[in-house]
């Protein structure tokens, strides 16, 4: 009973507040009218940005670190392909629903702004453990991997709503996404308590950060890229992704 609540409720609550950080990127796309093109594809190419940043910085090396550089590129290539078939699976209907007044086709948009959701999700899940078995080891340490975390599951949560809410309409829709995305990440927590409390390596933990960063560079380069460029912005999408990178080594920087 001690060590639930001096170690594992704490963790918990640390690796909660973290992954609900998605939530503040939300409410932040969601307080302006619906999005224009310009902005819509700002958002999506600074996300983009986040997230290369995020998966070479942070997820891959810690992958490399804790399963060794061959086995960390064969888990990363494994995310890609796994979700480019799951990619492949989902029907493509989008001719003919294109807004000519606003170039956004919103059915792209919207299918996009899902599967930023699911990659988010998975790639939330082993976040989840890092900070739960962090906070575990030593709460300041934990604290400081929630905050870097969640300093990009805010864009993150960004990311999410603003496609959803610019295809739909729906406030509703957008938050629950997004909501559902970073809920993600104390489930992952939750799972470790369950499952894995007793059997967690480091090992399988990189397995896991490696699939994660290979799930991420996929959506990025497949979905969100494109996506910002087709919204007939010529120069908007590389300065936003590079705008993105640069927000995001910042802030890794100062947390170091």
């Amino acid at each position: 009973m001690e060590e639930i609540t001096t170690r594992i409720i704490p963790a918990l609550l640390i690796t909660s507040a973290a992954g609900l950080a998605t939530t503040i990127g939300s409410v932040l796309g969601l307080l302006s009218k619906k999005p224009s093109p310009r902005f819509l594809s700002g958002a999506l190419g600074f996300s983009a940005g986040v997230m290369l940043m995020v998966s070479f910085l942070e997820l891959l090396p810690q992958g490399i670190a804790k399963i060794g550089f061959g086995n960390a590129q064969l888990g990363f290539f494994g995310g890609i392909l796994t979700f480019f078939f799951i990619d492949y699976l989902i029907p493509h209907e989008f001719a003919g629903h294109v807004d000519h007044s606003s170039q956004i086709d919103n059915r792209r948009i919207y299918r996009t702004g899902i599967l930023l959701a699911v990659g988010i999700g998975i790639h939330n899940f082993p976040e989840g453990m890092a900070t739960f078995f962090g906070s575990l080891v030593d709460l300041r340490l934990g604290m400081a991997i929630a905050v870097a975390i969640a300093l990009h599951n805010i864009p993150e949560g960004l990311a999410v709503s603003i496609p959803i809410y610019a295809a739909t309409g729906s406030r509703r829709k957008a938050f629950i996404w997004s909501f559902l995305s970073g809920i993600a990440e104390p489930m992952g927590a939750i799972l470790s308590i369950l499952f894995l409390y007793n059997f967690m390596t480091p090992a399988f933990l990189g397995w896991l950060l490696v699939v994660a960063a290979g799930i991420m560079v996929f959506v990025c380069i497949d979905e969100l890229i494109p996506i910002s460029r087709s919204l007939g912005e010529e120069h908007i999408p590389i300065l936003t992704v590079i705008l993105g990178m640069a927000v995001m080594a910042l802030s890794l920087g100062m947390l170091k």
